[in-house]
């Protein structure tokens, strides 16, 4: 007998993430230095303390980390006002998105999100064998009236970005204050708010509050962006504390690292670094967005740290032509973009470096 006859039939058809092949395994075969600019990192690299943290701390790696990261919830829980209970830590946002899901969801559930978000909201689902419903998006932003339409009794967990991925476009607080009015109670809300920080809009988010009311919402949040830690896994989820006790049940004991809760408690105090990596996004941001006006490209107006660029031509053939050119973009024809890549705001240096690529593929025709 196959091994894959014993797969549960909602195992059988998940479409796995595919991360694609090493950025070091591509550099050694095409004999280039490759600008990364397809995963939404820090181009600063983590902040300093961090680094330095992660120094001081890397002979003690043989002791098990704190199961519940008690001294990283504790500081999390004075900068944001709310007690520790409120507080979960995970291997990544991602790690708390399944989480929800193991914990919430049955076959009987449907959950809600748009095609063109965040992959790991489907997956998620699947392996709870819940059922999805894909709700389009309108001018690249989560339609909230049309996600309200879609709800039916089976409706259990809605998943929303905010800064989505990989548009970079926000709903505001007012538009979701009007939306969860409108909420059956026994829907689950995970926002996700991984892009945070970046964001400038003064009409972007007041999420806090919802917990503080005990609503059944659950943001997330992440020190892989702008705390440049992507390597280390580690984020953190926020909600009234009854419904951070469900979650905990099902989390996996010392489910972050050592090395990781010590990193994000000196990043905490970095503020120096989340400093320079505003002003290195934002100035990025601005040169970006006008070469590729001036090369009449058609882009996404973002408010965080990667911008959707839409070629009108196969995103994938693109991915390639780039490669080839020593930058690595985000292809997104899985998100629903044939014709569209993410890139990831980098240094000026980096910057101009895919500009120059990008205007020698164009001419390509």
């Amino acid at each position: 007998m196959s091994i894959y006859e014993l797969l549960p039939s909602n195992i059988k058809n998940i479409r796995s993430y595919l991360p694609g092949k090493p950025a070091e395994e591509l550099e050694r075969e095409l004999e280039i230095s490759l600008v990364r600019m397809a995963a939404n990192e820090n181009p600063l690299g983590p902040a300093p303390r961090s680094a330095e943290a992660i120094r001081l701390h890397s002979e003690r790696v043989h002791r098990y980390p704190i199961g519940d990261g008690f001294y990283l919830r504790q500081k999390l829980a004075q900068r944001l006002g709310l007690s520790m209970e409120e507080i979960i830590l995970g291997n990544g946002s991602s790690d708390i998105i399944e989480l929800v899901a193991r914990t919430f969801l049955t076959p009987t559930d449907e959950t809600v999100t748009s095609r063109n978000s965040f992959v790991m909201y489907r997956l998620a689902a699947q392996q709870m064998n819940s059922r999805m419903i894909y709700v389009p998006m309108k001018n690249d932003r989560y339609d909230l009236e049309a996600i309200l339409s879609s709800l039916t009794p089976r409706t259990k967990v809605i998943f929303l970005a905010n800064p989505n991925n990989p548009t970079g476009t926000m709903f505001t607080a007012e538009e979701m204050d009007g939306f969860l009015s409108h909420l059956a109670p026994q829907i689950i809300v995970v926002l996700d708010e991984a892009y945070y920080e970046y964001v400038q809009d003064p009409h972007y988010s007041h999420s806090l509050e919802y917990v503080k009311q005990r609503r059944h919402v659950i943001v997330l949040r992440t020190f892989s962006k702008i705390y440049g830690l992507a390597g280390l896994r580690i984020g953190y989820g926020i909600a009234h504390a009854d419904f951070i006790s469900c979650l905990n049940q099902v989390r996996s004991p010392f489910n972050t690292s050592r090395v990781a809760q010590v990193a994000a408690l000196a990043a905490l105090d970095d503020t120096d670094h989340v400093r320079k990596s505003i002003e290195c996004n934002t100035q990025g941001y601005q040169y970006l967005t006008h070469e590729l006006s001036r090369l009449g490209m058609k882009f996404v107006p973002s408010v965080t740290n990667f911008i959707l660029v839409d070629t009108q031509r196969d995103c994938l053939e693109e991915y390639q032509r780039l490669i080839q050119r020593g930058v690595m973009i985000w292809p997104l024809k899985s998100n629903g973009f044939p014709t569209a890549f993410r890139v990831t705001i980098g240094t000026q240096a980096e910057n101009e470096k895919f500009i120059e690529a990008l205007e020698r593929v164009l001419c390509m025709g």
